[in-house]
């Protein structure tokens, strides 16, 4: 059966050389390792750079390792720079995107791109997601804030709004550079953090408007959603309770369906139990490669489950396809 990576990300080449010769954005840069050189921020957070971050044929031996056909090549989330300076932002996000499509044009078979965008600069987002469907990138990666400033502000509402005209999904990651208050201690600050990020990004869109402003914007919520499916009856209650909450024209349970989902919850009966919640046309797989916290092939992030074969073949590659336009595409 094809599968489908909705999650995958890299590290391109060009970005590498630039943190070797010490002139990458925000000071980014390699530090020497046992085996393997490391990705510094100067934030404080490091990570392997491994090959198949930003080496093609290292990728391409990883899925099929995994039995992974097609991945969406997504930027690391630490590249999103949106704390950096707006311009060198524009110029970072450019550069990155340009290089992803170039990586995926060295194996178009088994590579789609997904844009970066800087978001720091609404108008030059809006510019950027438009060039860069123009060059055939299949989504955009966003964080679920930018910095101090919520997916749903009205700020970065343009951004948004552009996205559902172009039909060009948003792919809503969690990211993080540095210390996270209370989360700093046993790695919390992904554990736990990355999934509340996202919920409350998710249900920020809910009780904003924006989903109800923007009924043709469609988003893809990593990591299983966080914790947002697990909650949605607490929002219920506060939707019909607090006033602070009545501005959704319908229950937030209602807008679960309104987002996509990954397969990336690290327990086969959670993502069955996913599926139940949200329907099987919702959820994709996706795999976190290379990072450590990836989850695996699609048989073994469904194992046990005894799903019905067009359940399958909708998460392992029907869905993506869809929701991505990739039907033909290659």
């Amino acid at each position: 059966m094809r599968t489908i990576d909705v999650h995958a990300h890299v590290i391109p080449p060009v970005l590498v050389e630039a943190m070797r010769a010490g002139d990458a954005p925000d000071g980014i840069r390699l530090t020497a390792g046992e085996s393997t050189p490391w990705v510094e921020h100067r934030q404080g957070y490091r990570y392997p750079l491994l090959d198949a971050f930003h080496d093609v044929e290292a990728r391409l031996a990883v899925m099929d390792k995994t039995g992974v056909d097609l991945a969406l090549l997504s930027a690391a989330p630490p590249l999103f720079l949106y704390w950096i300076a707006a311009d060198e932002a524009v110029d970072a996000a450019r550069a990155i995107n340009d290089a992803i499509v170039a990586m995926a044009r060295q194996a178009p078979s088994r590579f789609a791109p997904v844009a970066t965008l800087p978001l720091q600069r609404p108008d030059a987002a809006v510019a950027e997601l438009r060039r860069c469907a123009a060059l055939g990138m299949v989504a955009a990666q966003v964080g679920p804030h930018c910095e101090d400033e919520p997916l749903d502000s009205e700020t970065l509402r343009p951004v948004l709004a552009a996205a559902a005209e172009a039909g060009l999904p948003l792919v809503i990651h969690p990211y993080y550079v540095g210390a996270s208050s209370g989360l700093d201690e046993f790695y919390l600050t992904n554990l736990q953090g990355n999934p509340w990020q996202t919920a409350v990004c998710a249900s920020r869109l809910m009780f904003s408007g924006t989903l109800d402003e923007l009924p043709g914007l469609d988003c893809v919520l990593v990591h299983g959603g966080g914790h947002l499916p697990y909650q949605i009856g607490r929002l219920d209650h506060g939707h019909r309770v607090r006033p602070e909450a009545a501005r959704p024209h319908h229950r937030p349970s209602d807008y679960l369906r309104r987002f996509h989902y990954d397969t990336l919850t690290h327990r086969p009966a959670a993502t069955g139990w996913l599926l139940d919640q949200v329907g099987a046309d919702r959820v994709l797989f996706g795999t976190d490669t290379p990072f450590d916290m990836g989850g695996g092939g699609l048989y073994d992030q469904l194992a046990g489950l005894r799903l019905p074969p067009e359940t399958t073949a909708a998460v392992a590659h029907r869905n993506a396809e869809r929701l991505f336009s990739l039907d033909g595409r290659r």
